[in-house]
């Protein structure tokens, strides 16, 4: 009942891009991270620089651990930057930073799929662990409204994944456009910086595709 090989096949296209993507970001990360910016400021002085410039004093910026675990929490109004961003004066560093201070001006600027995304994350937290257990409960039991169920809680998961993808572009955008104007980097320096933005966004497309591709095999079972 529990092992169903058409979960695999409908899987494999999602698990391969996951798969290319993070190979893909994690290459260009580095290979950029050896390049150094003309202008010498680090991944935090970037955030820092844009921050300013846009007219926000409000926002901390800290240090966190991890390899690329890079994030703004619009809760603390705080970026947190890993320690191979934070300090680094690489064009990885600065396109990371710069596109994490771009989330902290699209919640200066009340842009409405961040609002939107940042309301989803209790109820898809939710969808996200608990449909499976309630979808998997209802085929036990051969319960339809179990399984119903466990496909709207995880229809949360789909609905957040797809707001990801503007939040996500619009934040790059930003980034790619105000590092030059602030002066963080040259023009020319700008599509190096930018390449890795580039590249993660892939790793949010995987997650898309891997999020829908999930659902609809829930509604063929719950058809079942």
């Amino acid at each position: 009942m529990f092992f169903d090989p058409r979960y695999l096949i409908m899987m494999a296209p999602a698990l391969l891009l996951a798969a290319i993507a993070s190979f893909y970001t994690k290459q260009t990360f580095q290979k950029y991270a050896r390049v150094r910016a003309a202008s010498g400021v680090t991944g935090a002085q970037a955030a820092a620089m844009l921050l300013e410039n846009a007219g926000i004093g409000h926002v901390r910026i800290e240090r966190t651990s991890g390899f690329l675990g890079d994030h703004y929490d619009p809760l603390s109004h705080t970026l947190r930057l890993s320690s191979g961003v934070y300090d680094s004066p690489s064009l990885s560093a600065i396109g990371v930073a710069c596109h994490e201070a771009g989330h902290a001006i699209q919640h200066a600027g009340r842009y409405l799929p961040l609002y939107l995304r940042s309301a989803l994350v209790p109820a898809t937290q939710l969808g996200s662990h608990g449909s499976y257990i309630i979808f998997f409960l209802g085929l036990i039991f051969n319960n339809p409204a179990l399984l119903m169920l466990g496909v709207a809680l995880f229809s949360l998961v789909v609905i957040f994944s797809v707001i990801t993808l503007p939040v996500e572009w619009n934040a790059s955008a930003r980034a790619k456009r105000l590092m030059v104007s602030a002066g963080i980097v040259t023009p020319a320096e700008q599509p190096r910086a930018a390449a890795v933005l580039n590249a993660a966004f892939l790793t949010y497309v995987a997650a898309v595709i891997s999020a829908i591709m999930t659902l609809l095999y829930y509604l063929m079972r719950a058809r079942r």
